[in-house]
């Protein structure tokens, strides 16, 4: 106890910040921007101490600026993390994610327990489930989608597979031509379904695609996870508004 006692404050702060950091990035899947924000406070916690008062000044000022930022770009991320009031339409996109083997991850499964709420409110829609094979995967998305919706009780006719695409913009741009092959105009005739914090952007893609779309939450992750996830869209949103994607 003694030993410990001598360790300055600042000192154990910061380890246990950067202790608690490898255990999100390394020992725990989905946390890595909980980690990196971890990280983050820790070097504050050092160069606070060992900066000059001018630097630290400096240093404050500018995270006080992007803690600012922040705070901007997550106010319609979370204004838009929610179902909108009448989402009906006559074509629901689902978003693809990733699948683990032959199995959805768990943000895709909530994304299709969200598609087979809608799509069993309104039983006139039709269904076009949107996601390529990525690295790793044994399948493509839009397969393990499609499989998920036929055995939680969507027949099989009303669902359309789109399984080229390899991002939310693809995502969109082919299901939105999917449409059009049909003979219909996706512009105010389709919602998106999508893990809530993630809407905000789908939407605002969908926009930029001269697509005005509703948007369709599914159930929220565990809260830590969902934390994780709000703090990556702000990233997310910031390329988006920055390249345009």
């Amino acid at each position: 106890m003694k030993f410990f006692s001598k360790i300055p404050l600042w000192c154990i702060s910061s380890l246990l910040l950067i202790i608690a950091a490898l255990i999100f990035r390394f020992a725990m899947r989905g946390y890595a921007y909980i980690a990196h924000s971890l990280t983050f406070f820790a070097a504050l916690i050092i160069m606070h101490r060992f900066f000059s008062k001018t630097l630290w000044r400096i240093t404050a000022i500018l995270v006080c600026i992007g803690l600012v930022y922040f705070i901007i770009v997550e106010i319609p991320i979370v204004k838009n993390a929610r179902t909108d009031n009448n989402p009906e339409r006559d074509y629901l996109v689902v978003l693809g994610a990733a699948v683990h083997g032959d199995r959805p991850s768990l943000a895709l499964e909530n994304r299709l327990k969200g598609a087979v709420d809608y799509l069993k409110k309104y039983p006139d829609s039709t269904v076009i489930v949107s996601g390529g094979q990525g690295k790793g995967e044994y399948c493509s998305e839009a397969d393990i989608m499609y499989d998920y919706l036929v055995e939680h009780g969507i027949a099989p006719e009303r669902i359309i597979k789109e399984d080229k695409s390899t991002s939310t913009k693809e995502n969109l741009l082919f299901s939105f031509d999917i449409i059009r092959d049909r003979g219909d105009d996706p512009d105010g005739n389709v919602a998106i379904v999508s893990s809530c914090y993630h809407l905000f952007r789908a939407k605002s893609i969908a926009k930029m695609l001269d697509v005005e779309a509703a948007g369709v939450a599914g159930p929220w992750d565990y809260p830590v996870a969902t934390l994780n996830y709000f703090i990556r869209e702000a990233f997310g949103v910031t390329h988006l508004w920055v390249f345009g994607w």
